[in-house]
């Protein structure tokens, strides 16, 4: 039974998710244009939410950089020059430096929706649901990174690092590598797959249509002067 919830929620959701997560991105640009955006409250109440905002998406970005880059970089890369249990340290200090970042940013958007009466009576239930899911998220990230500190030779992160690289070349023996793990890594895994395949739905598209090339435009943009 362990083996074949373990290959339900890591051989299979991992795939699930992702087709929502296409096939709900695509079906809300095409059919839900106008809903297709951040939904800021900065309007409503301003204070806090720039200080907030700029923390959480500062160290929500460099996290998931590293994240990007850590688990799929293969061993064959990084041996030569450092080892697995020196990796895994350089990955906690930095995951712990951008997560407390995240952390107070993301603490203070979450008081705002809560507690801030003309915040909250504009948010539905999807705002509400997605910030809470990605606070524990965080939380749960966090206090991973002392339970990774129990194995300072790498193996987690090496068993993990496994997980995604042949999740995303599509071998079926991925789940296997999960079996042995922290069950704190296994929870981190399942609610970040639930939160890809809830995106579709919440405002968190607005990720996908970040104006990137505004910062590279060649020319400036031209105001008129008031008459």
């Amino acid at each position: 039974m362990q083996h074949y919830i373990n290959q339900l929620l890591f051989g299979y959701y991992p795939y699930i998710a992702t087709v929502i997560f296409i096939l709900g991105c695509l079906g809300r640009y095409e059919y839900v244009q106008y809903g297709w955006r951040s939904g800021s409250s900065q309007l409503l109440r301003n204070r806090g939410m720039r200080i907030g905002s700029n923390f959480f998406h500062v160290g929500i970005i460099l996290l998931l950089s590293g994240h990007f880059i850590g688990l799929l970089m293969p061993e064959s890369l990084y041996h030569p020059f450092i080892s697995s249990g020196s990796k895994q340290l350089i990955a906690m200090t930095a995951g712990g430096i951008f997560g407390s970042v995240a952390f107070i940013g993301l603490t203070m958007l979450v008081v705002r929706r809560l507690f801030d009466a003309r915040v909250r009576a504009q948010s539905s239930f999807m705002d509400i649901l997605i910030l809470l899911l990605l606070y524990v998220q965080l939380i749960i990230g966090l206090i991973s990174i002392s339970v990774s500190a129990q194995h300072p030779d790498g193996s987690s992160m090496v068993a993990l690092a496994n997980w995604v690289q042949h999740t995303v070349t599509f071998q079926s023996d991925a789940a296997s590598y999960l079996l042995g793990v922290n069950f704190i890594f296994k929870l981190h895994i399942f609610l970040g797959l639930t939160i890809l395949l809830l995106f579709p739905f919440t405002r968190l598209v607005h990720i996908l249509s970040a104006p990137i090339g505004y910062l590279f435009r060649v020319g400036y943009q031209i105001v008129r002067k008031r008459l």
